[in-house]
């Protein structure tokens, strides 16, 4: 009973982060829209060009270090030694210090070198972020190990709230100031502009965190007073655990993620040394990839992601005492239940492309291949949420280095194919789109090879992926033909698309309970369980 209490409570967990990494990627996909029709789509490939290199530099600095700092606090956690967990968290603030500082003056400093001369400005507007970002980062992983995901769910919509207004406020003020000059010098402004509101979104995130943490400093005094270690380990010893454990488990994530920044640099050099392609053609285009096509993939990739932080301390704490067989159960949860939604998502992106892109998107002359490049990208969702779920695992056991491995593989495998397909075609674009899904398999398949060989875990084919894959065929077929009739009915794209994917969705899910793809108990489990197992109920589908 309390392992079924305890299972519940992980999916729950991570169905916070999901519903939060969902309602920050409609957000952001939302402000997008009227941001390129503000800055246009050399604007945003400006921003994208300076917004992958920061990403890189996240990695490096702060963006793992949530769930780095939680699966070793989650460690201490699970023994009650919090007295050690807090210091953990000390020390962890003070490598993020370290290392995010550092970060920043490289992005400050020497922007020149890693980004073209228009995103220079956008690179150094950006810099101050990247530090902001690891003290919130150590904040949210230190709430996570203890499971408690809403406080960083609620930060993650704040800080894309803030992101998403101040961005593009931003943008107009400063296209404002240069309104009588040229559009690349407009475009440029609008780009700084918008990184001007990825800094205020950091930064509001920042300060929520920081009043939930003095707000619980009760909880922490009696826990203090709990802890079960008789003498707390020196601070020494803990920033070398730290040093030790973390740096290879930030090198493996920012290897795994390191694609964007490296197909962006082939990309633009080929095209513009190679082919002497215009640079504000390579901008425009580029946008097109990043900005109107990407971002949807992102979407379903984002639910992956919540699962693999609110999977990663109940993993390593379950891992580190001993118990193989939760840790296989766990994972077969979180693989099911990212796959459940995943697999349906691609299915809706590949089969509605067009009309969600035309939804979000006023620029006519691009919308036919921003739709195109997203129906061919649908795939990829698929591959990198497993991916994303798999890797989460390794680290979790502890396995840094064969997700390093791993992830070079892909990583050196996908660039060859991305500068053949450059020089030897004209694809372009397409040629990001073969990278991206020649990545994300291969990642899957490195991944998954490594998982059951060290967890000795089996997939369970039939329930990850034969039902929610005959599930979402159906569901196709109707949203393909639903869409066309109401849309030949109303004339509306948005009523259409919205009417779609409720009946798609509704149909989805109750082939995938007929089929026994999720049970009641699981159903349960999840948030909002009660009212979904009663609904389906009523309707007789269970």
């Amino acid at each position: 009973m309390a392992n079924q209490s305890k299972r519940n409570n992980f999916i729950k967990q991570a169905g916070i982060l999901a519903i939060a990494g969902i309602l920050c990627r409609i957000i952001g996909i939302l402000y997008k829209s009227p941001l390129i029709a503000l800055i246009g789509e050399e604007g945003i490939g400006y921003y994208n060009f300076a917004g992958n290199v920061y990403t890189i530099m996240l990695l490096v600095s702060s963006y793992s270090i949530p769930s780095a700092v939680s699966k070793e606090i989650a460690k201490k956690l699970i023994i009650q030694e919090y007295r050690n967990a807090q210091r953990i968290f000390y020390c962890s603030l003070i490598y993020v210090i370290i290392i995010g500082g550092t970060a920043s003056a490289f992005a400050l400093f020497g922007a020149g070198l890693f980004v073209e001369r228009n995103s220079v400005t956008v690179l150094r507007v950006l810099a101050p972020t990247i530090f902001l970002s690891g003290l919130l980062g150590v904040l949210r992983g230190y709430f996570q190990a203890q499971s408690n995901m809403l406080h960083s769910s609620v930060s993650q919509i704040l800080e894309q709230i803030f992101n998403a207004v101040v961005s593009v406020l931003g943008a107009y003020l400063l296209m404002q100031t240069v309104a009588g000059a040229d559009s690349t010098t407009q475009a440029i402004y609008g780009a700084v502009g918008s990184a001007i509101g990825t800094g205020a979104g950091v930064l509001s995130a920042l300060i929520f965190m920081l009043l939930v943490y003095f707000l619980n400093r009760g909880t922490r005094k009696k826990h203090l007073q709990e802890s079960s270690e008789k003498q707390p380990e020196p601070y020494k010893k803990i920033f070398q655990s730290i040093f030790n454990n973390i740096t290879p488990f930030i090198i493996s994530t920012c290897i795994y993620n390191a694609t964007a920044i490296l197909n962006q640099t082939i990309y633009s050099k080929i095209l513009l040394y190679a082919k002497n392609f215009p640079a504000k053609k390579v901008a425009s285009e580029y946008g097109i990839y990043s900005g109107e096509a990407v971002i949807f993939v992102n979407i379903p990739v984002a639910i992956a992601s919540a699962v693999s932080s609110a999977m990663m301390p109940d993993i390593s704490g379950t891992y580190s005492l001993g118990n193989v067989k939760e840790t296989r159960r766990k994972v077969d949860m979180a693989i099911r239940t990212t796959m459940l939604i995943t697999i349906p998502s691609a299915v809706g992106l590949f089969i509605l492309a067009g009309p969600v892109v035309q939804a979000l998107f006023s620029q006519r002359s691009s919308l036919t291949e921003a739709a195109a490049l997203l129906r061919c990208l649908s795939i990829t969702a698929v591959f990198y949420s497993l991916s994303t779920v798999t890797n989460a695992v390794l680290q979790g056991i502890g396995k840094m280095n064969l997700t390093a491995k791993n992830a070079l593989i892909a990583l050196f495998s996908q660039s060859a194919v991305l500068t053949v397909i450059l020089f030897q075609t004209g694809w372009n674009l397409y040629g990001l789109v073969i990278a991206a899904v020649v990545h994300s398999f291969l990642m899957c398949v490195l991944n998954g090879i490594s998982v059951r060989r060290n967890l000795g875990y089996q997939m369970n084919i039939k329930k990850s992926f034969v039902i929610p894959l005959t599930a979402a065929a159906v569901m196709g077929v109707v949203a393909s033909f639903s869409y066309q009739i109401i849309h030949t009915a109303c004339g509306s794209n948005i009523i259409s698309l919205f009417l779609t994917i409720t009946l798609s969705a509704v149909i989805y899910f109750i082939i995938v309970i007929k089929l026994g793809g999720i049970s009641e108990n699981e159903l349960l489990a999840l948030p909002q369980g009660n009212l979904l197992t009663a609904v389906a109920k009523k309707a007789k589908v269970l």
